[in-house]
């Protein structure tokens, strides 16, 4: 979901696609209750927990009330990309206990066998999540992930500033708009958003999807001020732009800071995407992994993750907990007709990736 260097994307995309092609590898913390994290095999539960996961994305009080009530310390690492963890954590120089991962890299570890299943008999809240999350493609009765957080990609307009109506990705990339936009810096999505303007699956990375939608991606690429992932909302806020191709938690802040910041799903679909908790094959403290997960699900503690990153809460009970200003933010849980998710494509990630990175090379 976030920004990365173009050599680290280039060798994550190269691993991804390594994986696809080889064979199988052999406010305060809630305290105390119904439900704890504390109660399942907590004797058999390691002193620390390497959590590596998305910047901005998890409250520091979510980690020091575990660490309150578990005595397990969390060693937080943060990354900026789904390919940029998949090259750490392949590499292996750092075990870690927990990831982040969003759903089309959950399918490629699970793949590979890359993934711990995960024990539901310690995962006592793991009924709090929506049902309709319960059985996706890339993880099927969630037998290797966990929900953390779903978002979408949407366009945030400074309605002060733009005042033609903007209902798609081809109202933004305009030549009007140019040097007036930005984008997420990620070369999968700018792709995608260009397939669904001519009616393509965003899956169907064929080659010939991909020359197919060439020229608008390259016309696109010219347009745009900014590419950024990492925080697309801060551009806006400067107003350095008006027109924003952003996350959809990054269009719940703005929507959220001010009035004039509209916040819109694109006409042509929107992109959803799942991002998950799950325990790499061979994690030294898969005890505190799973200890972490079932915290994590209780509503009191999922509240907080959506109070500071408001994007959509998988998690009924804690939906519940939620003002109605909250969730009546259409950024954070918008009306949608059609939505897809990304799948693991395998080796066309690093043709995709080819051709945006020329096509972005070219442009400067």
């Amino acid at each position: 979901m976030k920004r990365i260097g173009g050599l680290i994307y280039l060798l994550a995309i190269a691993i991804v696609a390594f994986l696809v092609g080889c064979k199988k590898d052999e406010p305060a913390a809630p305290a105390p209750g119904a439900g704890s994290a504390k109660a399942p095999a907590a004797a058999a539960v390691g002193k620390e927990l390497n959590l590596f996961a998305w910047s901005e994305y998890i409250p520091e009080d979510v980690i020091t009330g575990f660490t309150k009530e578990t005595g397990v310390k969390v060693n937080y690492e943060t990354y900026a990309s789904n390919e940029e963890m998949l090259s750490k954590l392949l590499a292996g120089g750092t075990k870690y206990d927990l990831i982040q991962p969003s759903e089309y890299v959950i399918e490629a570890l699970v793949k590979q066998n890359k993934l711990e299943a995960l024990d539901h008999a310690k995962l006592t809240n793991l009924k709090n999540i929506v049902a309709d999350l319960r059985d996706m493609p890339h993880d099927p009765g969630l037998k290797y992930s966990v929900p953390w957080m779903v978002g979408f990609v949407g366009i945030v307009v400074n309605t002060d500033k733009v005042k033609d109506p903007v209902k798609g990705f081809k109202d933004v990339f305009q030549d009007k708009y140019k040097g007036r936009i930005v984008a997420l810096n990620d070369n999968r999505e700018i792709v995608a958003w260009a397939m669904m303007t001519h009616g393509i699956d965003v899956n169907q990375m064929t080659p010939e999807n991909l020359e197919k939608v060439k020229p608008t991606v390259e016309k696109w690429i010219k347009l745009v001020k900014v590419f950024d992932s990492d925080s697309p909302k801060t551009a806006m806020m400067n107003g350095d732009v008006d027109i924003g191709v952003v996350w959809s938690g990054e269009g719940a802040i703005l929507a959220n800071t001010d009035k004039k910041y509209a916040f819109v799903i694109p006409e042509e679909g929107a992109r959803q995407y799942i991002d998950n908790l799950a325990i790499p094959k061979g994690a030294p403290n898969a005890e505190g992994a799973h200890l972490f997960i079932n915290y994590i699900l209780r509503p009191e503690v999922s509240k907080l993750v959506s109070d500071k990153f408001p994007y959509t809460n998988p998690n009924s009970e804690a939906r519940k907990l939620l003002t109605p200003e909250q969730l009546k933010n259409p950024a954070s849980y918008p009306e949608i007709k059609s939505k897809q998710t990304f799948r693991d494509i395998g080796k066309a990630a690093s043709d995709l990736d080819k051709m945006v990175t020329d096509l972005k090379a070219a442009a400067n």
